[in-house]
């Protein structure tokens, strides 16, 4: 059945693994090693951007980035949801070696190894200070928390020496801030409670009390109310902690811009998590109404702001030159995802995704590429560039520039000189995750097997069709076959089992 419907056919193995050669890159002081800052938005798509050509908003702090540097028109996630994405950055690895890999509730474990390497690991290796600031989505602790004592393990776990993070999403408990594994305004006589399960007794409720809500839910995020939000999950007491969604940006802002200023005599790394255009979008009173496009549009302008005033730090600091910012989204675009704020109603002319077909969940183009830029005065020329590079590939890629070894076997591959626009060829071929199953990424070929309720094999040639209006699955047997063997081979080496 399965060569009936997609030709599949037994292959070769494929591997993937790191090795590491000299950098192309010299580094031979701490004063010649780039600081590295990699800035990650939340649902942003590839149309989003007016670098990207956009038209009916403009993002002028994000612009100035692709302009000072290098655009990506074909820079990808490995997967079209939050969770396994940010888990192949971290990583290096696919998200699919990893079962607890999938959405995440806001309580649920660190779902990173504590042992293996790591982004922030090799950066610490090569001598830099490292800092998470802003959406996490990995998981903390140990599955079974008290957020009343510090949450082991954490960030400083997996690598980072500070770390100030919102445990999952703005839509999931718990709504507080965590600063160095521990919850941040926690008063003793009001300790915090989660539960994914059931309600704490005599807590209002979106489902119960809609009169309580100043921003409604159009499906689900009928739990814990906080801040006239209802969220996925329940939560109770901590109320001195709880965050206001409104200041939650320049919050961020203020720590990344810290961490930067308490770091800038050595180098540093600094994972940078925006939380827009997450729902529920609720943008600081500065930004609200002025996209036309609602909530979802004004916080894409605040996350502009938020990128062009981090800009600025730099500047006035003197590190532009030689500090590398990276800037992406962990997956594509959703207008409706839960909450009536009229994103559909709203979004005018505006595509999100641009020309790609798909959206976040979805295993097209629209789901998985998604704006990428990469400056760095010191050695990197403005430039757009056509190759295929992916955020999982930042790992090794890092690695190679700054001398660092490792034994681990990963899935991210050095594409350095693609990352630093002294090649026009990047990664070879890439998995890419959806909701329900995986696409097979190579060249301008991208082919999705049979999956849940869809038993028919799809082929797209990008090239011709980059939105995927037309399978010709039909017209190329043989390429259907070549991708489907390298998939098979991949999935053979892995021990992953698919859906079909």
């Amino acid at each position: 059945m399965k060569y009936l419907l997609c030709l599949m056919a037994g292959a070769t193995g494929v591997t993937t693994v790191s090795a590491y050669e000299n950098p192309e890159v010299k580094l031979d002081t701490d004063k010649k090693r780039p600081n590295i800052v990699l800035i990650v938005a939340d649902d942003l798509g590839y149309g989003d951007l007016s670098c990207y050509g956009a038209t009916g908003i403009l993002t002028p702090g994000m612009d100035r980035l692709a302009g000072e540097g290098i655009r990506f028109t074909q820079g990808f996630c490995t997967a079209a949801t939050s969770t396994p994405s940010r888990y192949s950055v971290m990583t290096g690895r696919y998200p699919w070696t990893n079962p607890a890999a999938k959405i995440l509730p806001g309580n649920a474990a660190l779902i990173i190894d504590t042992e293996a390497i790591t982004l922030p690991k090799v950066m610490k290796q090569a001598g830099y200070i490292t800092g998470s600031v802003g959406k996490w989505h990995i998981g903390l602790g140990d599955g079974n928390v008290d957020w009343n004592k510090r949450v082991f393990p954490g960030a400083s776990e997996i690598g980072y020496d500070y770390s100030f993070i919102q445990a999952a999403t703005n839509d999931r408990v718990p709504c507080v801030y965590l600063e160095n594994n521990k919850v941040v305004g926690l008063e003793s006589d009001d300790p915090l409670f989660v539960d994914y399960r059931k309600n704490f007794p005599g807590e209002p409720t979106g489902k119960d009390n809609p009169e309580l809500l100043q921003m409604h839910p159009s499906v689900g995020h009928a739990g814990s109310i906080v801040n006239g939000v209802s969220r996925i999950g329940f939560q109770k007491g901590g109320k001195a902690a709880q965050w206001r969604d409104e200041d939650m940006a320049e919050l961020f802002l203020q720590k990344a811009k810290q961490f930067v200023v308490d770091n800038k005599d050595r180098p540093f790394f600094l994972y940078y998590g925006l939380h827009q255009p997450h729902v529920p979008r609720v943008p600081n009173e500065r930004f609200a109404g002025k996209s036309g496009m609602g909530p979802r549009g004004d916080v894409i302008l605040e996350a502009d702001w938020c990128v062009d005033e981090f800009l600025n730090t730099l500047d006035a600091l003197g590190l532009t030159e030689n500090t590398i910012v990276v800037l992406t989204s962990d997956n594509g675009p959703v207008l409706d995802d839960g909450y009536k704020d009229r994103a559909v109603e709203l979004v005018g002319e505006h595509r999100p995704a641009g020309p790609l077909r798909g959206w976040k969940t979805t295993m097209y183009d629209g789901g998985v590429r998604i704006p990428f830029m990469l400056r760095w005065p010191a050695a990197v020329k403005p430039q757009v560039s056509d190759a295929f590079v992916c955020q999982m590939d930042l790992l090794a890629s890092f690695a190679k520039l700054l001398g660092v070894t490792y034994p681990d076997k990963l899935d991210s591959r050095s594409t350095l000189k693609a990352f630093l626009g002294k090649s026009k060829k990047g990664r070879e071929a890439l998995v890419i995750e959806g909701m329900f199953n995986y696409a097979y990424r190579k060249g301008d070929w991208a082919l999705i097997p049979p999956y849940r309720n869809h038993p028919h094999c799809l082929l797209y040639n990008l090239k011709e069709d980059i939105g995927q209006q037309h399978n010709v699955v039909e017209k190329y047997p043989d390429k259907v076959k070549e991708l489907t063997d390298e998939f098979e081979a991949l999935k053979e080496s892995t021990g992953k089992k698919t859906k079909f």
